[in-house]
């Protein structure tokens, strides 16, 4: 008995094997090919390639960037084809469209390369807030100062906050005193982005690096 159990078990596997090759071997190299060639002729954001490519002519570059001429799309492909390589279109807004015989993957590869050199050399400008009250004394106003000279060295942006509280919104005008001698000590690095206004209780000012 098994023995019978165990033949039967086997005999089960084989045919689920069986069935497999018959019924889903197909689909699978049916999807792998359909994957294939989405890849060999797709469009990657505004980047068209091979069959794609629907213009009448475009102007051919080559692969190390050799001037070929104008041509059909399809003497362009088969050209590229002959070559083992895509053909790309890289400026479609010309006349006629540009495409360019190359590898796609070197070129997606070169592309994100570029681009991650484009973000390096970006700068992220932050605003950093310095904060002063309507009686601060002098040696602390120089601190701050110092503090957004740091700031503005780097090329951050400094957002100058005076606070005022209480009855010391009477006393506006002082504080549009202490505005600009705080400005008097930061101008030989900082420029007034904008002036010194007030928002709600509060006087502010923003400077950004002297060019």
């Amino acid at each position: 008995m098994y023995v019978a159990c165990s033949c039967f078990a086997k005999f089960a596997g084989v045919v689920e094997v069986v069935m497999w090759i018959v019924y889903d071997y197909p689909l699978f190299i049916v999807n792998i090919f359909i994957r294939f060639n989405l890849w060999r002729c797709t469009i990657i954001s505004d980047i068209i390639i091979n069959e794609k490519i629907r213009d009448k002519e475009v102007r051919v570059i080559g692969q190390d960037g050799e001037q070929l001429g104008i041509m059909s799309s399809r003497d362009a492909l088969n050209l590229a084809r002959e070559q083992n390589l895509d053909l790309i279109r890289i400026a479609p807004n010309a006349k006629p469209p540009v495409c360019k015989i190359m590898d796609f993957g070197k070129f997606k590869y070169e592309q994100t390369k570029r681009e991650k050199e484009a973000k390096k050399k970006q700068k992220i400008i932050d605003v950093k807030e310095v904060r002063l009250s309507p009686n601060i004394e002098e040696h602390d106003l120089m601190t701050k100062a110092n503090n957004a000279r740091k700031f503005l060295a780097v090329g951050d942006r400094v957002k100058v906050t005076l606070r005022f509280r209480g009855r010391e919104m009477a006393h506006k005008a002082t504080g549009k005193e202490i505005m600009d001698a705080f400005f008097k000590k930061v101008e030989d690095i900082a420029v007034v982005e904008k002036p010194a206004k007030m928002e709600g209780r509060n006087m502010v000012m923003f400077l950004s690096k002297k060019r």
